[in-house]
C-alpha cells in the first residue's frame, strides 16, 4: 500500500510512481501532475482516465504520494476515495490499473467499473 493513503484520497504504488516518473522525464514534462478521472461509459458504466496535466483547477484535489502528484476533480474523487493506482505488466500488455474499494464490479480489461 502506498505511503499516506487515507480513505478520502487516492494514492499510487511504487511501481506506478516509478513508471510515471519515467514517462514524465521522457516527455520533458517533469512539472506536470498525474490526473486521474472518471467518466461515464466503458463496458461497466464508468471508465478511468489518465493524463498528465500542468493545470490545477479550482475544484481539483492534489495528493502527493511516492514522489508523484496526483490530481483529481471533486466529482471523480467521490468515486475514487481510497483507491490506489498501480502499474501492471503481463502477457496481455502494460497499463495503469485502479484498485478501487468503491467499485462493486469491474470489466475484464480493468479500465471500467460499476458501483
Amino acid at each position: 500500500m502506498p505511503s499516506g493513503v487515507l480513505q478520502d484520497r487516492v494514492g499510487v504504488t511504487e511501481r506506478a510512481a516509478t513508471r510515471l516518473r519515467a514517462l514524465l522525464a521522457s516527455e520533458g514534462t517533469e512539472a506536470a501532475k498525474f490526473r486521474v478521472s472518471v467518466s461515464g461509459g466503458g463496458c461497466s458504466g464508468f471508465q478511468y482516465g489518465f493524463s498528465f496535466d500542468e493545470q490545477v483547477n479550482a475544484d481539483d484535489k492534489v495528493y502527493a504520494d511516492q514522489g508523484v502528484e496526483v490530481v483529481i476533480d471533486e466529482i471523480s474523487l467521490d468515486l475514487l476515495k481510497g483507491a490506489v493506482v498501480d502499474w501492471k505488466e503481463d502477457l496481455s500488455g502494460a497499463m495503469f490499473v485502479v484498485i478501487n474499494p468503491n467499485a462493486a464490479s469491474s470489466c475484464g480489461c480493468g479500465s471500467s467499473f460499476a458501483i
